[in-house]
């Protein structure tokens, strides 16, 4: 019997915050591949080694982690004063699918150098020393992200000396601006419900107090007390308890009805990515996870969040600007764990270490809108080549 060899694609395997994905030049994927599809998945579960009944993907290039389980493929814009196009597919580990419902805000730190190094920059946008600003359309959600991209002697700046909680080693830092992350072009209300408040009824579980936003990407914040937690718990507090993470997909899958997210609460199996559900609490003194102390008075609020069904180890970079808004905005639950009153930043303890965010808030006809979000972030290049995948159903 005759077997086919393997199909060889150009791809880069990068760092981008706290988060690892493999990066695709759009030109660069197999025809059937450039547009979105069966075909588009089916070359992404196998390039990351989904679906696996093992929960390791070891036959691909994923870490079997939320983290790690993530594709990007980036192109040339065709929409005016934008330099690309970015496209986000967060895969499954154990199931047969990608999620495209939302961004990654940590990898969205690694977009502009991606672009940058593999010549989708005007060359003329890119100083010999200096910052470059990259012009990102985030296809996902449809929203725009700037860059700014350190350059040294004409090339990406990866190394410097900017640590970041939760990435092992220092690196160049790299700021991000998400601009209008909370509008969605309908005319819908950066709080879905229009309450910076519920009372969120999960039947069989309890009713909580509830803050439910889309900004960055759609969250659910939870009070940690109401959920017998100090918001000071670690991945282990967590993820090792199989009733709790039950609890809080729960909870996950009814906030995401209210939201209008999905239709009916099965639905919310197939859409693993969105939304986020954390908790979130006043400050305490703990332990990160390196073992690095954490004072009260180092943060203003602390944060826990799940993604993909479990508790993250540092903070989604979308995540993190939900809580940047949310902050901002008097009256949330984020807002009242830190302290209340108006703020244009917040640091947020995380199972890692620390975070400082910021975003530009504002009241406007009785609705509350935010024009940016920012952050720092920095990205490397891990490796790249080309990924080898057995050609099936693409």
């Amino acid at each position: 019997m005759a077997h086919a060899p393997q199909t060889k694609i150009a791809a880069t395997y990068m760092r981008g915050g706290t988060s690892k994905g493999v990066f695709f030049k759009l030109d660069d994927l197999p025809e059937s591949a450039r547009v979105a599809g069966a075909a588009r998945d089916a070359l992404l579960l196998r390039v990351i080694g989904s679906p696996d009944p093992y929960g390791k993907q070891i036959d691909g290039m994923g870490a079997a982690t939320s983290s790690t389980s993530k594709t990007v493929i980036v192109g040339k814009s065709s929409r005016p004063d934008h330099d690309v196009d970015y496209l986000f597919g967060q895969v499954s580990i154990d199931q047969p699918f990608v999620d495209w419902s939302g961004n990654c805000g940590n990898l969205s730190a690694a977009v502009g150098p991606f672009a940058i190094a593999n010549g989708l920059v005007d060359p003329a946008r890119v100083p010999q020393n200096g910052i470059a600003v990259v012009r990102i359309w985030q296809a996902n959600i449809g929203k725009t992200i700037i860059a700014h991209v350190p350059v040294t002697d004409g090339a990406v700046q990866e190394t410097g000396d900017f640590e970041l909680d939760g990435v092992t080693f220092p690196a160049a830092e790299l700021r991000l601006e998400f601009m209008d992350p909370a509008e969605d072009g309908d005319g819908g209300s950066m709080f879905p419900t229009g309450n910076l408040v519920d009372d969120l009824e999960v039947p069989g579980v309890g009713t909580f107090k509830a803050t439910m936003i889309n900004s960055g990407i759609p969250t659910i914040f939870l009070d940690a007390e109401a959920l017998g937690y100090t918001g000071a718990e670690l991945q282990d507090d967590i993820n090792g308890d199989a009733a709790a993470l039950a609890r809080f997909e729960t909870i996950r899958a009814h906030g995401a009805l209210r939201m209008g997210l999905i239709g009916k609460l099965e639905d919310a199996a197939s859409r693993q990515h969105t939304p986020k559900v954390a908790f979130v609490a006043r400050p305490k003194e703990y332990v990160s996870s390196s073992g690095k102390k954490i004072g009260a008075g180092d943060i203003d609020v602390l944060v826990r969040a799940l993604s993909m069904g479990k508790l993250h180890h540092a903070m989604m970079g979308t995540a993190s600007v939900a809580i940047a808004t949310a902050a901002a905005v008097p009256g949330t639950l984020v807002n009242l764990a830190a302290g209340g009153n108006e703020r244009d930043n917040v640091c947020f303890g995380h199972p890692s270490g620390t975070l400082r965010v910021g975003a530009e808030a504002k009241l406007v006809d009785g609705e509350w809108k935010v024009t940016k979000a920012i952050m720092s972030r920095s990205a490397r290049i891990l490796m790249e080549g080309r990924v080898h995948v057995p050609r099936e159903g693409f």
